[in-house]
């Protein structure tokens, strides 16, 4: 059957008009001027790329001022290569399968593991040091503005190899990327799914992008057939997919066993002060917590009126009479208006982003990777992709991302460049609080109780996402790594096994779970992000505390909040959330997010009954 001919193909990027592409001229205006910047940083095809990086390696002990000489220089050159690829990346994921972006990408990438294995000698022969002489170099007033830099190297020195070896595992960075590259290439560009159909016997376009909206709609019939073409594609190579998130834990075992540390979760949290039993801690709180989402889903099923609750059921409004989506342009004028707890000044500079300075790539076009994200570096806009239809997901996405590049703007404006990027273990927590306001701001404007309903339906399904769902995501990954560690061989068979068991324990027994649910592991990207997706659990616990010590009080919660976004990686992320009023290493926070649910669900039944 034909691709009905009232719903369009997805469009070419060259049919969308330019102010409604992100600005990424103020980067580079051409990519021959890119390609001029990256001849005169990089110098491709000269060995060293960086000589003089090599001219210090025999003198940078001599005193303080040296290796202040060298710390300014590698990060001088570590800034342009950033911008480099910053530039290279955006442009590369406007269309991943246009070839001078490939290309491009593939460059600086290699270019970047150059830089790697070209400076891999200098934290090891930092840390070799004896302890008296490290501590004279570090602590003199000439490397005062390197100092935290500094001492989170030092803390490093028991995982730290010699000179010779962090070059050999350097030299095998872009190699351990293979298998994240491949996926994703194959996620974003080779894949294909076949259209779904849906309750009229029109055959619909399914795109990463489409299918959400899809699983959102109320034609239950097409919902079923995206969820099952989706899933059924990634289940045809699951043999592939499974050797390439393989591959991935090997990468991180690989430097595990190398550096000595006691397990692959260790190994990724160390570096950011962040015990192991902040993950262990998360997992085990929402368990406890796990029979409010069984209610939830009961009352799902309740409100739907379906005899069997399915997973593609789990999208959908449950109010539908209340339609909150909206066009871009009244988005951000709602997202801006939100975050008036915040001040002017932020108001102000967000406000100019989202609608004057071009922040945004808007909408889905042809070979555009999917999903949303903000980026950018030290010499950039905070950039935002966006494959934006109008629903309110979308509008929720938009000012989670606005959240994350206000974060990145704010620590860029008030830190130096080495302490510009924040942690990841914060990297949620000021994308979840906007959110939070703005759905705020959304029920404080209700007319109508089934407005609230859905405001507070679209709330609990944003937990059931983040909170949730991520927490299971973040079990699942803990047990491939253990099997990983434990010599067990990760096959498509156990894979399936152990993400069907957490979908029952954590959907309940009122949800079924549909064979091809199994194989979505296949298809999350986060899982080659090496323990990124239990943060996106703790961030949302730390903003909704943050959130109610904002509206709760006065100019000092307020500002406590802006200098915690203005921070960076000046302290460690634990305690750069103290400084915001919230301590990560009890699980109050969690604990009282997972009540939140809750209550929420509570009123939601009474606001339906």
């Amino acid at each position: 059957m034909a691709l009905s001919a009232s719903i369009h193909p997805t469009q070419q990027r060259s049919e969308i008009s330019s102010a409604n592409h992100w600005n990424v001229e103020a980067l580079y205006p051409s990519w021959e001027r890119w390609e001029e910047e990256l001849k005169e940083v990089g110098r491709e095809g000269k060995a060293p790329h960086w000589p003089e990086i090599a001219a210090l390696q025999h003198g940078w002990k001599e005193s303080p001022e040296h290796l202040k000489i060298l710390i300014d220089l590698y990060c001088a050159i570590d800034r342009k290569l950033s911008k480099l690829y910053t530039y290279a990346h955006l442009r590369h994921d406007e269309d991943v399968a246009e070839e001078t972006a490939k290309k491009a990408h593939s460059r600086i990438t290699t270019l970047l593991h150059d830089f790697s294995q070209e400076t891999s000698w200098i934290e090891p022969e930092l840390l070799a040091l004896p302890k008296e002489e490290l501590s004279a170099l570090i602590y003199s007033e000439e490397l005062k503005p390197y100092l935290f830099y500094l001492e989170k190297m030092v803390r490093m020195k028991k995982y730290t190899l010699p000179a010779a070896q962090e070059e050999l595992l350097a030299l095998a960075g872009k190699p351990l990327e293979a298998a994240s590259l491949a996926f994703g290439a194959f996620n974003n560009a080779d894949l294909k799914f076949p259209p779904a159909q849906d309750s009229q016997g029109v055959m619909r376009e399914l795109t990463h992008g489409k299918y959400l909206l899809y699983l959102r709609g109320s034609d239950r019939l097409l919902r079923e057939s995206a969820f099952k073409n989706l899933h059924r594609s990634f289940a045809a190579y699951e043999n592939t997919l499974c050797e390439l998130l393989s591959g991935q834990v090997q990468g991180h075992l690989l430097g595990v066993k190398a550096r000595k540390f006691s397990s692959c979760l260790q190994a990724a949290l160390f570096p950011h002060q962040i015990d192991p039993s902040v993950y262990t801690a998360l997992i085990e709180a929402v368990h406890a917590q796990l029979p409010a989402l069984h209610r939830y889903m009961r009352l799902r099923k309740k409100i739907m009126g379906i005899e069997q609750l399915h997973l593609y059921d789990l999208y959908v409004p449950l109010i539908k009479e209340v339609e909150m989506g909206m066009a871009y342009e009244e988005a951000t004028k709602l997202i801006v208006e939100s975050v008036a707890p915040l001040g002017k000044e932020y108001q102000r500079q967000l406000k100019q982003g989202l609608t004057e300075e071009r922040w945004v790539d808007r909408y889905e076009n042809a070979r555009k990777r999917s999903g949303a994200y903000s980026s950018g570096c030290y010499d950039s806009m905070p950039y935002i992709l966006m494959n934006y239809h109008g629903t309110f997901s979308d509008v929720m996405t938009l000012a989670h991302e606005a959240g994350h590049s206000m974060h990145s703007l704010l620590s860029r404006q008030h830190q130096p460049y080495h302490y510009s990027q924040y942690s990841i273990f914060v990297a949620e927590v000021a994308s979840t609080f906007n959110e939070e306001l703005l759905l705020r701001h959304l029920v404080s404007k209700a007319k109508t109780k089934e407005q609230k309903a859905f405001l507070i339906n679209q709330k609990l399904d944003d937990m059931r996402g983040t909170l949730l769902r991520q927490t299971l995501f973040a079990e699942f990954e803990l047990k491939i790594h253990q099997f990983a560690e434990q010599g067990i061989p990760l096959t498509p068979a156990l894979l399936k096994k152990e993400y069907k068991e957490l979908n029952a324990t954590y959907f309940g027994p009122d949800v079924c779970i549909d064979e091809e649910a199994d194989i979505e592991w296949a298809r999350i990207p986060h899982f080659y992000y090496n323990f990124y997706v239990y943060q996106y659990a703790t961030g949302i616990s730390a903003a909704h505390a943050l959130v109610d010590r904002v509206l709760n009080g006065g100019d000092r919660e307020r500002q406590d909040y802006l200098t915690f976004l203005s921070s960076g990686s000046s302290l460690y992320p634990i305690d750069v959330l103290k400084l915001a009023g919230v301590n990560m290493k009890e699980r109050k926070p969690v604990e009282a997010a997972m009540r939140h649910f809750g209550d929420l669900v509570s009123e939601l039944e009474t606001l339906l009954n």
